[in-house]
């Protein structure tokens, strides 16, 4: 759901290999490799698998001629175009076999960290603008309370970190991903990054969703405006979701010694977007130790990794970090960690009538007719042996049980009251059913 327009600034292409800031013999590696094991003989083929422009492609071409590790063919045949061949020397092969042998990295050209840096802060989760209306529209399919909003609307504006908590099953999941919604306009994600002669991957389709047509032509020798560099995808604003699996070594570099490559931890390949940590609490680590991992990023907008030659350096932290747990605060933080927490909202269970809302809407939507005698009886019968404690949860739980056993006994969908007893004995266990 997009509700604001992009004005993201776009990487420029770079115009020539200096412009690159890399080291000339990395590039000059990644071009050869890239020419060994794809089999590429084409310029043009060549800029696109590495993207970079023809012209600096070319540039870089040339370079390794200079070096005998690159010769020209001539063109290929007669069907092809006029453009000229090109193949690996002796030499060339030699030196790609060797330089695999100490990285198997090859493709896209990373982008130095320096200049990834200065994109993060041209498209930085702080510069968004959001409006109520924005998030009345990202929040559209819940039932919310009144003053969720209000709360809730500064804090996402702000780009600060936020914890959610409150009893299980009353939409703190859904209203992450509404706040994800709520932001949608584009970044530019690097396919990786290079530091101290090592490339780190970012972009993973699993976590990015490139926008469509948005493909640019690598080949074309005057970049119109609105052409950025290929380097990078042009994304929606990222979200990685994790829960109870989430650990300390998932917020590090992972290697892959068989690569020699480094792929971004979680968080930073969220940067420019969401990172939801959902039932914290539930993971191996305690809360306090995970969000002690997070204090230098949360107050300094820098976060510290590390190669495996123990050699550290920063890494902009440019992330909304969404805690949410069905734990009191309390229990699970020391004060100090609550401070660094920007904002802390609490997400209670629906009241009646909020709560008739969500059952008649989910009724709607399973296409289950409503019945009079079995609200009545769920209202006045089964609530008061609870308290009458509604969560968002139940309505979606009891329709899709009565569903069920509808499809079960082979008759048309309804309710009553029968039915919704027989769905009530699902949702909980007492202590009766503890076999001593």
């Amino acid at each position: 759901m997009n509700v604001q327009t992009s004005t993201v600034m776009a990487p420029p292409a770079p115009r020539s290999l200096d412009a690159m800031l890399l080291p000339m013999a990395m590039m000059r590696d990644i071009l050869i490799k890239t020419m060994f094991r794809m089999n590429l003989d084409q310029v043009s083929q060549i800029s696109r698998t590495i993207c970079l422009p023809v012209v600096v492609t070319q540039e870089l071409v040339d370079l390794a001629r200079g070096q005998l590790l690159v010769e020209a063919t001539g063109t290929l045949n007669a069907n092809s175009s006029a453009e000229m061949g090109y193949r690996l020397t002796d030499a060339g092969r030699a030196r790609a076999l060797d330089a695999l042998h100490q990285s198997e990295y090859y493709g896209p050209m990373p982008v130095p960290l320096s200049v990834y840096a200065e994109q993060v802060k041209r498209q930085s989760i702080r510069n968004t603008q959001i409006t109520r209306e924005q998030l009345t529209t990202a929040m559209g399919h819940l039932v919310l309370p009144a003053d969720l909003l209000s709360h809730l609307g500064p804090a996402v504006g702000a780009g600060r970190s936020i914890l959610m908590y409150g009893p299980p099953g009353n939409g703190k999941s859904s209203i992450s991903n509404g706040i994800r919604d709520a932001l949608g306009d584009k970044i530019y994600v690097p396919r990786a990054i290079a530091y101290s002669g090592q490339v780190i991957t970012v972009y993973d389709p699993v976590v990015h969703s490139a926008a469509e047509n948005d493909v640019d032509d690598p080949t074309s020798l005057r970049r119109t405006a609105g052409r950025f560099d290929t380097r990078y995808v042009r994304c929606e604003r990222p979200t990685v979701i994790t829960g109870g699996e989430l650990s300390l070594s998932m917020l590090d570099l992972v290697y892959n010694p068989t690569a020699r490559t480094y792929q971004a931890p979680l968080q930073m390949k969220s940067t420019g977007g969401i990172f939801i940590v959902d039932d914290l609490g539930r993971q191996t680590e305690p809360p306090q130790m995970l969000v002690n991992r997070w204090i230098v990023p949360l107050e300094e907008n820098r976060d510290i990794l590390a190669l495996q030659s123990g050699e550290k350096f920063e890494v902009p932290f440019d992330t909304l970090v969404v805690f949410s747990t069905n734990f009191h605060p309390n229990a699970i933080f020391d004060k100090a960690a609550l401070r660094r927490i920007f904002y802390k909202i609490k997400i209670d269970g629906p009241n009646q009538e909020d709560y008739l809302k969500i059952f008649a809407m989910v009724a709607r939507k399973r296409q289950m007719p409503l019945d009079e005698d079995t609200l009545v009886h769920l209202l006045n019968v089964r609530y008061p042996e609870i308290n009458n404690i509604y969560a968002n949860f139940h309505p979606t739980f009891l329709i899709d049980h009565m569903i069920s056993i509808c499809d079960f006994e082979g008759i048309p969908y309804h309710m009553s009251p029968d039915l919704l007893d027989r769905a009530w004995a699902n949702m909980f266990v007492t202590d009766e059913d503890i076999v001593r």
